[in-house]
C-alpha cells in the first residue's frame, strides 16, 4: 500500500507536494529544483487527512472548523502542555476549544479549576480569523497534524507534540526537515565558536542538508548566516509569533531567513517570548531534525536542553570540542562525556545522520619516507648509532639480519639518504626533517 514512513519517506506513493528553492535538500540526496506549493488543511473529523482533502481555502473564506479550533489553541494553551495535549487528544480540538470558550461547560478530565479559569481568560481573547489573515498576509500559513506538510516526526513528542505550527517562507516544511541538522550553542559565543558554526553549516548546505536553529545571538545566528550565505536550506524555529522577530537585533536576519528559508513557531502572529518558550522550543528543534549538533555551552545551557531532548528522542547528539580552559566549552564536553558524539565538521556530521555510505574522509598524518622502508631495513636504520659510526657487522648483530642482507640495506639506506659511508664503516646522514625548515618551539 502507499504510505510513508515517521520521517516521511514514501513507501511506493507519490509525495505531496510543496514550494522549494534550487537549494532544497530532499530525502534521497542533492537538490530539489522549483515544484509547485499546495499547502493542504486539517480533516474535519479526523486527525489523518485523507487523500480527496481539498486546498487551504481561499483569502477571505471561513478556515474549515479544525484548523481554526487548533489555532485558537495556540493562543489559549502554552507550548509543551502535556496535560493540556491529553485533553487534545482525547477531546479533540474543536470540543476543547468549545470548552475552554464556555463558562457552563464542564470541565476536562483531571483538571483543576484555577488552571481552567485562567485558560477561559485566554479564550475570551482568542481571535483565529484574524490570526489566520495575518499570518496569510505575511504570505504564510498554518499548518496542523494530517495536513501533507506536516513533519511526522514531531509526532515523537506524544501530548508535548505541537497544536500545530505557524509558517512564514515558501518552501515546504516536511520535506525540508527530511535531511535537517540542529546547529545550536552559546548566545554569548566566542570567535571560535562563531567561525565553528559558522563553516559547518555552511558545509551541511553545500551538501544538500538542512540547517535548524532558533535565530538567537551567538552559534544560532552564525549558523543561519553560513546556511544563507552558502545559499542553503535554514528554517529559524521561533519562541514568539512568526511576525514577532527576537531578538530585535536580529530583525533582518529573521527577514532574509523568512525570505529564503522558513520561519516556524508555535505561538500565533504577534504573541511574545517567555523564559519557559524558549525551553519549549528547544524540544521542536530536536524532534524535527536527525541530529543536534551543539557548538559552545556552559553548563547551564538552554543548548544542552535541546541536546538532551534529541537523546531522548533517539536522535543523534553531536558536540564540537573546545578549549579545556574555556568556561563556554565545558558544557559540550560534560556532553561529550555521555553518549553524545566528536564530530569536527559538516563531513562527520553526516556520517552519523546520513545514509549508508555517507562516510567521512579517512584522516591521517602526512606520510614520511621512514614510513615506507620494509622491517629489515627500518631494523638496520635503528641500530645505527646516534652519534659516531659502526661496521657492518655490528650492526647485523644489532639488527639480527645476516650480514650480506644488512648490506645490501644499508645502500638502500643510502640511496635514500637516511645514512652515508666513512670508508668501511657507517653512520646517520644529517638531514632535515620536511617540516618546512622551521625550527620548533621558536627561532
Amino acid at each position: 500500500m502507499n504510505g510513508t514512513d515517521a520521517w516521511g519517506f514514501a513507501t511506493d506513493g507519490p509525495q505531496p507536494a510543496g514550494k522549494h528553492r534550487d537549494r532544497t535538500p530532499d530525502p534521497t540526496a542533492g537538490p530539489i529544483h522549483v515544484i509547485p506549493t499546495t499547502t493542504e488543511p486539517c480533516p474535519a473529523t479526523s486527525e489523518t487527512r485523507p487523500a480527496t482533502a481539498g486546498p487551504l481555502p481561499a483569502a477571505g473564506e471561513a478556515p474549515e472548523p479544525q484548523r481554526t479550533a487548533r489555532a485558537a489553541l495556540t493562543r489559549i494553551l502554552e507550548p509543551g502542555d502535556e496535560t493540556a495535549g491529553r485533553w487534545l487528544r482525547d477531546m479533540g480540538p474543536e470540543a476543547l476549544w468549545h470548552t475552554l470558550s464556555d463558562d457552563d461547560a464542564d470541565l476536562p478530565t483531571g483538571a483543576s479549576p484555577a488552571k481552567v479559569a485562567g485558560l477561559r481568560l485566554r479564550a475570551a481573547r482568542a481571535r483565529p480569523a484574524a490570526d489566520l489573515d495575518a499570518v496569510t498576509a505575511l504570505g504564510g500559513r498554518f499548518i496542523c497534524p494530517g495536513d501533507d506538510e506536516w513533519p511526522r516526526q514531531l509526532d515523537d513528542l506524544g501530548d508535548a507534540r505541537p497544536i500545530g505550527l505557524w509558517v512564514r517562507g515558501t518552501a515546504n516544511l516536511r520535506l525540508w526537515a527530511l535531511r535537517s541538522v540542529a546547529v545550536v550553542g552559546a548566545r554569548a559565543c566566542t570567535e571560535y565558536g562563531a567561525h565553528l558554526a559558522t563553516t559547518l553549516s555552511a558545509g551541511l548546505a553545500d551538501r544538500g542538508w538542512t540547517v535548524v536553529s532558533g535565530a538567537a545571538y551567538g552559534v544560532d545566528g552564525a549558523a543561519h548566516r553560513g546556511t544563507l550565505a552558502a545559499e542553503g536550506a535554514t528554517i529559524a524555529v521561533m519562541a514568539s509569533g512568526v511576525d514577532h522577530p527576537y531578538p530585535r537585533g536580529h530583525t533582518e536576519l529573521i527577514g532574509r531567513i523568512g525570505e529564503q528559508g522558513l520561519v516556524v513557531a508555535e505561538l500565533p502572529p504577534g504573541d511574545h517570548p517567555t523564559r519557559s518558550r524558549f525551553i519549549q522550543r528547544n524540544r521542536v528543534i530536536a524532534a524535527l531534525t536527525r541530529g543536534t549538533v551543539v557548538v559552545e555551552a556552559e553548563l547551564r545551557s538552554g543548548s544542552l536542553v535541546t541536546a538532551r531532548r534529541a537523546q531522548t528522542l533517539g536522535r543523534f547528539t553531536m558536540g564540537m570540542p573546545g578549549p579545556v580552559t574555556s568556561g563556554l566549552s565545558a558544557g559540550v564536553h560534560q556532553l561529550l562525556r555521555g553518549e553524545a558524539a566528536v564530530v569536527t565538521d559538516a563531513d562527520e556530521v553526516i556520517e552519523l545522520v546520513g545514509s549508508i555510505g555517507d562516510l567521512a574522509p579517512e584522516r591521517q598524518g602526512q606520510t614520511r619516507i621512514r614510513d615506507l622502508l620494509d622491517p629489515v631495513a627500518t631494523r638496520v636504520l635503528e641500530a645505527l648509532p646516534a652519534r659516531g659510526t659502526a661496521d657492518t657487522g655490528h650492526l647485523a648483530q644489532e639488527a639480527g639480519a645476516p650480514r650480506d642482507v644488512t648490506r645490501a640495506k644499508l645502500f638502500e639506506l643510502l640511496s635514500l639518504g637516511f645514512v652515508q659511508r666513512c670508508g668501511d664503516r657507517w653512520e646517520l646522514a644529517r638531514r632535515a626533517e620536511t617540516t618546512g625548515g622551521s625550527r620548533r618551539g621558536g627561532t
